[in-house]
């Protein structure tokens, strides 16, 4: 505790000179935003728990970052790192007044609507059966990094290239693009002992590889997480849009449930269509994860994926809308999250929810493509 008192200190000397206040339009008012914190403590899809975990990484994550780099600069609106953590370490140390006393906890923080219309997807920790060797029921492989694959920050070249990389493999005396996944499927990196563990279904590995992580059961009982190590660089080509182009789903039909029930229905077409998506990801095996972009643990209904440029890493934002539910119904919900993560689909006003595991996350993972309303917590500048 004497440690955050003094972070919130510090963070109050250089606060002042980074943060501008944004046009009344976007900045909700004191009543809005007891309406709105209200519905937060009603329809909170996580637990008090829960957030005060993902807090904590936060924290642990902006107090490594200079806290005068400028993370977020819309007109008007600008805030920096310092701004930032200044409001999660508020928020930690005032979460009980959310749902203990509403009119002050809406006084000690400002509220920014920023969209309207934020597509809010799902993704979680898919469950496989694994085993290290391979056998006649384990054949599939999941790769581990492998050596030869390269990666160069084009950023470093010229400033045009700022955020995008290269990946590429040396053959002879010219660069090329890295495997596909056709040609790693058809056997590309055989014969370099890069397996970490063979699964039994490849269509349950293709969904490991959109997931980015998950949990894989070995014969004797024991559970490893398997965690994102790399990728090829291809380009990612969405399976669902895949589908829908051979005329095998209607757009709006489109959901986890619906591309297995497709792809069983047309065994002879699975390989074709999970190769029409060229990307492919190496991970590793490891006792404790998944681990966001920010190199701490993320946490179920509250850690989100984001674009960097729509909004910051470290940030904190109420989305306001609807999830699905097995029910065939939906549950309203205003819930806070954190933008702890990245993803190759996730880009521009695009939030991808980390739902955890289980039942519950795969099929809230699987249906969750709503539009839902966005809002920016930023603590009030005293």
């Amino acid at each position: 505790m004497k440690k955050k008192l003094l972070l919130l200190i510090c963070c109050v000397s250089f606060f002042a000179c980074t943060f501008k206040s944004p046009s009344p339009e976007i900045n909700l008012s004191l009543y809005q935003k007891k309406l709105l914190f209200k519905k937060v403590s009603r329809q909170f899809i996580a637990s008090r728990d829960q957030l005060i975990n993902a807090l904590n990484y936060q924290i642990d994550f902006l107090i490594k970052q200079n806290p005068n780099k400028i993370v977020l600069n819309r007109g008007t609106l600008t805030c920096t790192y310092g701004d930032l953590l200044y409001t999660a370490l508020s928020l930690m140390d005032n979460i009980n007044l959310l749902w203990d006393n509403i009119t002050e906890f809406s006084r000690l923080f400002n509220v920014y609507e920023l969209s309207t219309d934020t597509l809010l997807t799902g993704y979680y920790e898919p469950w496989l059966e694994a085993n290290y060797i391979k056998t006649e029921k384990y054949k599939y492989p999941i790769y581990g990094l492998p050596k030869d694959l390269k990666v160069v920050d084009l950023g470093k070249f010229h400033p045009r290239f700022e955020g995008q990389k290269l990946y590429y493999r040396i053959l002879g005396d010219k660069i090329e693009p890295y495997f596909s996944r056709k040609e790693i499927d058809n056997g590309a990196l055989e014969g370099r002992g890069l397996e970490i563990a063979w699964v039994k279904d490849k269509v349950k590995l293709f969904f490991l590889h959109i997931q980015g992580s998950g949990r894989l059961i070995f014969p004797d009982g024991t559970v490893k997480h398997v965690l994102f190590a790399g990728k090829n660089g291809r380009q990612y080509v969405s399976l669902g849009r895949v589908l829908v182009k051979k005329g095998l789903l209607k757009a709006e039909k489109v959901n986890l449930k619906t591309i297995f029930h497709t792809l069983e229905m047309h065994p002879e077409l699975v390989d074709d269509l999970m190769w029409a998506n060229p990307s492919y990801v190496f991970f590793k095996l490891a006792d404790k994860g998944p681990f966001g972009c920010i190199s701490e643990p993320l946490t179920p209904w509250v850690s989100v994926a984001s674009d960097n440029s729509f909004l910051p890493w470290g940030s904190i934002v109420i989305g306001e809308g609807e999830l699905p539910l097995q029910t065939d119904v939906s549950q309203k919900f205003a819930s806070i999250f954190l933008a702890q993560d990245t993803g190759g689909a996730i880009v521009k006003d695009h939030l991808d929810l980390f739902c955890g595991s289980g039942d519950k996350a795969e099929f809230i993972a699987g249906h969750l493509k709503n539009r839902i309303k966005l809002y920016l917590i930023l603590r009030k500048n005293e």
